[in-house]
This record gives C-alpha cells, sequence and structure tokens, in this order.
C-alpha cells in the first residue's frame, strides 16, 4: 500500500535528548530548545562570523527554523572521513577566518578557564573510575595528557562544538557551519581538537589550511583530545550515545596509551 507521500513530507530526527532536539522536514531544520539563551547565542552569533552559515527562516520559541545548507559534509565521529585534503584545508581556512574575527560579547564553551576545567576533569576521572567505566590506568593517562590543554591562551571566536558534521562543502567550497550554540570567546585549538576528534591523520591537512603562521600546538591539541574525551563520556552515556562506539571517545583516549 502506497501513502502517496514523498520523502520532503517525512519527519526525520538528526539528534534528540532531554535538553534539545534537531528535526528535518524536507528542506527545513528545527531546532527545538528548552534553554532560550542557547537559540539567542545561536542567532546572535550567526550574524557576526564571517564564515557562511544556514539562513534563519522563522524563530517561535522554543523552535528555530532553518534552512538546509547545500553540500556535504567532512565526515561523521567514528567514521574514516574520505574528504580530500584540499577539503579539509579549506575547511582550516573557513575556521581560521573564524577565529581572527573580532571577539564575540560573551564567552562560549571553549572559554571555560582552567580553574574551571581542573574541577571539572578531576570530578570526572573520579567519577569514570569509581562507577568503573574506564580503567583507572587509562583514564589516569588521559589526565596527564590532558594537562598540556591547561594553561593561558589568547581569546579568539570559536565556535566551540566544531564537529565534523556540523561544516558542509561543496567540492572543496566550504557552503556553511551549523550549531552555533555553543559559540564565543575562548581557546582557538579547543576548535581545532574537536574538528579533528578520531581523524588525526587529517590534523596536518587542516593546519595546511588553518596557517603554519598561527599558534598551533600540536602537543596542546592532542591534550585537548584526551581532555574533550574525559569530559564527554559520563554526558554521552547519560543522555543515550555510547562513546565506545568504534573511533569515538574512548577509542581516542585508548590510542593516548
Amino acid at each position: 500500500m502506497t501513502t502517496g507521500r514523498s520523502p520532503r513530507d517525512e519527519v526525520k530526527v538528526v539528534v534528540a535528548h532531554s535538553e534539545r532536539a534537531t528535526l528535518r522536514v524536507g528542506d527545513v531544520f528545527l531546532k527545538v530548545d528548552a534553554d532560550q539563551a542557547r537559540i539567542d547565542v545561536e542567532v546572535e552569533t550567526m550574524a557576526l562570523v564571517p564564515v557562511p552559515t544556514p539562513e534563519i527562516l522563522w524563530r517561535r520559541p522554543p523552535v528555530l527554523a532553518l534552512a538546509a545548507v547545500p553540500g556535504t559534509t567532512l565526515g561523521r565521529l567514528g567514521e574514516p572521513s574520505t574528504a580530500s585534503p584540499a577539503a579539509w584545508a579549506a575547511a582550516g581556512a573557513a575556521i581560521r577566518r573564524l577565529h581572527d574575527a573580532p571577539l564575540p560579547p560573551r564567552p562560549g564553551r571553549a572559554g571555560r578557564t582552567v580553574d574551571e576545567l581542573v574541577a571539572e576533569l578531576d570530578s570526572e576521572c573520579e567519577w569514570l573510575v569509581a562507577n568503573g567505566v574506564l580503567p583507572a590506568d587509562l583514564v589516569t593517562r588521559n589526565r596527564q595528557v590532558a594537562e598540556a590543554a591547561l594553561r593561558p591562551w589568547t581569546p579568539a571566536f570559536t565556535h566551540g562544538d566544531l564537529q565534523i558534521a556540523h561544516v558542509f562543502l561543496d567540492g572543496d567550497e566550504i557552503t556553511g557551519i551549523i550549531d552555533w550554540s555553543e559559540a564565543g570567546r575562548g581557546d582557538a585549538l579547543f576548535d581545532l581538537a574537536t574538528f579533528t576528534l578520531g581523524q588525526e591523520p587529517h590534523l596536518r591537512h587542516l593546519i595546511a589550511g588553518y596557517g603554519t603562521d598561527a599558534d598551533v600546538d600540536l602537543d596542546v591539541i592532542r591534550a585537548w583530545w584526551s581532555l574533550r574525551s574525559l569530559l564527554g563520556v559520563r554526558w554521552l552515556i547519560e543522555h543515550g550515545f555510547d562513546p565506545f562506539t568504534p573511533g569515538c571517545e574512548v577509542d581516542v583516549l585508548r590510542s593516548r596509551m
């Protein structure tokens, strides 16, 4: 039996958990967020950044409607990216334009202070070991690696959640960067680390586009891989995601051993 409905009529759940959800209906994305402040940040940020962003179609709290961005992403966490070195370099150049932009008015996710990070990191490491989620030696080793990220940094305009699935390209041209709710002043190397999490072979291509004249410390990027993964495991588990999926956070932590 046929319903006569086309794929454009279908509602697809892109991501959903207790904090927010994103749905796709045809060429429209509907972002539903109980925290109005996150939507405010997203709308304000997209008006400021010097890179392509989705078109805002309408906004009726708690829903933000965005037009789909053309092109395809560089890949997804947990899957090796098949994008070309030129595509990774183009992404690096776009990220550099963002980081060089005038600073936004507020700190973002990448702007947590060293003291805040240390307190959060120590708490998460203790939880991971006490609950038998990860072996103590794995947590201890990655806590040591993460130490390099706990240093003073010069604020930049950061995305705050720059996963490879959030950057779209058509060929080697950036067509859009999505999901700006965590944006603000922060550590530029946090963005670079988030973008290359689980994609270490492509780091050199990204940096080639980002610019070797920038202050890019590869040890700090690797430290952020450990730090971000340690901080993310509990949240992922509690929100219905699996950090043990091959290529994801736990594999990133194991690769530091």
